[in-house]
C-alpha cells in the first residue's frame, strides 16, 4: 500500500520544486500538496496521511499551530518541519509537536531518504494503538533526583553548562531530548552528535534552561506498577550497560567517536521500559503479570502479551525522532544483535555484553534474561574478544575509568 505523505507550504515555487525533486517516489508514494494550514487539516479529514511535511512561517496558521492541531487529531502521523528559520524562539515553539527538523533549501536525495528511513522505522511496530501513544509524546520520563538538582542548578545564580551537561549526560529521557533537537537541521551540522554533554554546550545555556523551564520538555517518572527500587534498579542498569559498553569500545582501541555512541546507546538502549511503563500502564500491568506467573524475562513478556517489546518502541521514538542510527540500532538489536546483519564490532556489540553482563552479576526479577549471542560475536570476530572484555569489566587488567 502506497504511503501518503502531506506537504504543507504557502510559497508554490517551494511546492513545484518538492513534486520535481520527489518526481521519482510517485509509484510508491501519494503526495498531496497545500498552501496553508487550513487547507492541510480539510485534507487530514478526507483521508490518513502517514507523513506531514510542513513549513514553519506561515501566514494565519504557521507550523507550529499546524502540527500541534494534527497531533491531536492524528497522533499516528509523522511531523517534519521543513523551513528556512533558524532563530531559537522559533526551534523552540516547534520542539513539543516535531518529530524531525529539516532545513531549506533541502536536497531532494536528503529529502527522501530521511523520509524512507523513518517511514521504514515507523513499520517497526505493528500495534496501532502503541502507535498513536507513541506520536502523542513530547518528552520521555527522567528521575525525580536527577531532575530536582537540574532544576536547582538552572535556577541557581551562576548555572554551569558543565555540571548541567553532566546531569543530562546521567539521565536517559534528557539526553534522548537534547540529542533529538541538536541533530535536527536547524543547527546544520556536518555530523551527528551522540554526547549529551557536547550538544549542551552547542546548544548553550540559554536554550537549554528554555527547554526545562519554559516548556517542559523534561517530565518525571511516575508510575504505580513499579516500586522505588524498581525505578532504581532499571536506572541503575541503564548507568551500569553505558559504563561497561564505554570500558568494551575502549579496550576495543575504537575511535573516540564509537566509544561516546557505545556510552549514549548504552544510556538509552532500555528507555523503551520506562515509557511503556507509563504511557500503557494496564498492558504493561498485564506484562509484569506474565513475568510472576510463567517465568520470563521481561523482553519476552513484552512481545507475547503485547506483540512488540521495549526495544522496537524506543527504535521507533528515536528513528522518528533522527536520532543517530547507531543509538537506534542498539535500542532495536540489544537483545538480538545477530539480526542486524553484523559484520564488524559497533556500539550494537559493545551494548549487547555490557547489558547481559550486567544482569548476570546483579540478578533481580525485573530483568530481560537474554543470553549472551555467542554466534553474535563469532560473527563479528570478537568471540574470543569477549573473554577479555568480561575481565576488563570485572576490573581485572583494566587501568581505564569507568566514565
Amino acid at each position: 500500500m502506497a504511503k501518503r505523505i502531506l506537504f504543507v507550504d504557502d510559497e508554490p515555487m517551494v511546492l513545484m520544486g518538492l513534486q520535481r525533486s520527489l518526481r521519482s517516489m510517485h509509484r510508491e508514494w501519494e503526495m498531496v500538496f497545500v498552501n496553508s494550514g487550513p487547507e492541510a487539516l480539510q485534507a487530514i479529514a478526507k483521508q490518513a496521511f502517514d507523513v506531514v511535511v510542513t513549513d514553519m512561517r506561515m501566514p494565519g496558521m504557521d507550523g507550529a499551530e499546524l502540527l500541534d492541531k494534527v497531533r491531536v487529531r492524528s497522533p499516528q502521523t509523522l511531523r517534519m518541519v521543513l523551513s528556512g528559520q533558524s532563530d531559537r524562539e522559533t526551534i523552540l515553539r516547534s520542539v513539543n509537536p516535531t518529530h524531525q527538523y529539516l532545513s531549506k533549501p533541502c536536497d531532494g536525495e536528503e529529502l527522501k531518504s530521511r523520509l524512507l528511513r523513518a517511514l521504514a522505522l515507523r513499520d517497526l511496530l505493528e500495534n496501532p494503538e502503541l502507535k498513536g501513544v507513541l506520536a502523542k509524546l513530547d518528552s520521555l520520563p527522567s528521575m525525580p533526583a536527577v531532575y530536582v538538582k537540574l532544576m536547582e542548578e538552572l535556577r541557581g545564580p551562576e548555572p554551569s553548562v558543565a555540571r548541567i551537561g553532566r546531569l543530562i549526560a546521567a539521565d536517559m529521557a534528557m539526553t534522548a531530548k537534547v540529542l533529538q533537537l541538536i541533530n535536527s537541521a536547524f543547527f546544520g551540522l556536518r555530523c551527528q552528535v551522540s554526547k549529551a554533554s557536547h550538544a549542551v554546550e552547542l546548544l548553550g545555556l540559554d536554550t537549554v534552561r528554555a527547554l526545562v523551564l519554559s516548556i517542559h520538555i523534561f517530565s518525571q517518572f511516575e508510575t504505580d506498577l513499579l516500586t522505588k527500587e524498581d525505578v532504581q534498579y532499571l536506572w541503575d542498569h541503564s548507568l551500569k550497560t553505558s559504563s561497561y559498553a564505554k570500558r568494551i569500545a575502549m579496550r576495543q582501541c575504537a575511535p573516540q567517536a564509537m566509544i561516546d555512541d557505545s556510552f549514549t546507546a548504552g544510556l538509552l538502549h532500555d528507555t523503551g521500559k520506562l515509557i511503556l511503563a507509563s504511557a500503557l500502564k494496564e498492558q504493561y500491568r498485564q506484562v509484569l503479570a506474565t513475568m510472576a506467573e510463567t517465568g520470563l524475562g521481561l523482553h519476552a513478556a513484552e512481545h507475547q502479551v503485547m506483540g512488540c517489546s521495549h526495544a522496537e518502541v524506543a527504535a521507533y521514538l528515536f528513528g522518528i525522532w533522527g536520532l543517530p542510527g547507531t543509538i537506534i540500532e542498539c535500542a532495536a538489536w540489544h537483545h538480538t544483535p545477530s539480526e542486524s546483519m553484523p559484520s564488524k564490532f559497533s556500539p550494537l556489540a559493545a551494548v549487547h555484553v555490557a547489558s547481559a553482563y550486567d544482569e548476570e552479576t546483579r540478578p533481580y526479577w525485573l530483568q530481560d534474561r537474554t543470553p549472551l549471542d555467542t554466534a553474535f560475536l563469532e560473527q563479528i570476530g570478537c568471540l574470543e574478544r569477549e573473554k577479555l572484555w568480561r575481565k576488563t569489566l570485572e576490573g581485572s587488567d583494566w587501568e581505564g575509568s569507568s566514565i
